[in-house]
């Protein structure tokens, strides 16, 4: 039960920063964070799967506006030990819509209390507005 709370703690901190949507653990088992950490540790408590030497990887988006236009994914590197969790570190990327890396921000040295919102961690990669030229304020004319 203990590693239930910790999961519940984990994944509740993150969603509360803005990290609701759905993510995939070590590369399957899609669902939002509790739900697909949940049952990826479950498959490996049955056997089904195994625990990794390294840290624990969950992606998923952060920003989707279509298969036409670019997108924001995010990469956690997630350390379980003993039925704790920690966030050890994390990359937002930006790609187009043909997958090429448009921008990319690493984060490292992180806790799960450290981590951005989602939505700096989207201002991390996203481009800056570009200013319109020749638009200066309206003058009255005498």
């Amino acid at each position: 039960m203990e590693a239930l709370s910790d999961l519940n703690t984990f994944a509740k901190i993150l969603t509360d920063k803005g990290y609701n949507g759905y993510f995939h653990t070590q590369g399957a088992y899609a669902g939002k964070l509790k739900k697909s950490i949940g049952e990826y540790l479950e498959n490996c408590q049955k056997g089904t799967d195994s625990l990794p030497k390294q840290d624990l990887l969950l992606t998923g988006y952060l920003q989707w506006s279509g298969e036409d236009k670019p997108s924001v994914e995010c990469s956690m590197w997630v350390k379980y030990l003993n039925g704790k969790f920690s966030l050890n570190r994390m990359e937002v990327t930006r790609k187009d819509q043909f997958g090429q890396l448009l921008k990319k921000s690493e984060l490292t040295n992180l806790s799960v209390i450290s981590a951005p919102k989602a939505v700096e961690a989207v201002a991390l990669v996203n481009e800056e507005p570009k200013q319109k030229a020749g638009q200066s304020p309206k003058r009255f004319k005498l």
